[in-house]
């Protein structure tokens, strides 16, 4: 990563954590009034690369960090777990599944940051997850390790 690269992430986590970001197009203003003159595709792999996606919040949707990216994260697993803490009492409607795959509901928009979280948390159970507005679909190795996981997503989701 160059050094500009960095800078410019480092002012957006900044501009992000500073103050609520409702849009792409808002966050590149920001950048702008900074001296970062940024493309939308620019802008849009960056929040990528950082993890962030807009989240609901009490105070309507705003950009926040999700999986490894998220403070106290460097995807070493703990990052996401707490991610995942954070996301999922917050967001979590409700969860069923049959055989391999759960079906988890959450408020509107509240899918794609916890389908993040559960894929940098690395679940051994999980395969992978497929994250819609409202709704996931994980996909587990077994009936089993679906069962551990809706009994995992229920314990995280009850602590809120």
């Amino acid at each position: 990563m160059t050094a500009d690269k960095r800078e410019r992430h480092q002012a957006i986590r900044e501009l992000v954590a500073g103050q609520p970001v409702a849009s792409q197009e808002e966050l590149r203003r920001l950048l702008a009034a900074r001296g970062w003159d940024v493309t939308q595709s620019t802008l849009s792999r960056d929040l990528h690369e950082l993890r962030l996606a807009r989240v609901p919040t009490a105070d309507g949707v705003r950009y926040a960090a999700t999986g490894p990216g998220a403070p106290g994260g460097r995807g070493d697993g703990d990052g996401a777990r707490s991610a995942l803490d954070t996301l999922l009492p917050q967001f979590f409607a409700r969860i069923d599944g049959v055989g391999e795959l759960v079906v988890l509901h959450t408020v509107p928009g509240g899918a794609q940051p916890v389908a993040v979280a559960l894929d940098a948390a690395r679940w051994p159970e999980v395969m992978g997850t497929i994250g819609g507005d409202d709704t996931i679909l994980i996909i587990c190795r077994s009936a089993e390790a679906r069962a551990q996981t809706i009994a995992r997503v229920r314990q995280i989701a009850a602590r809120g």
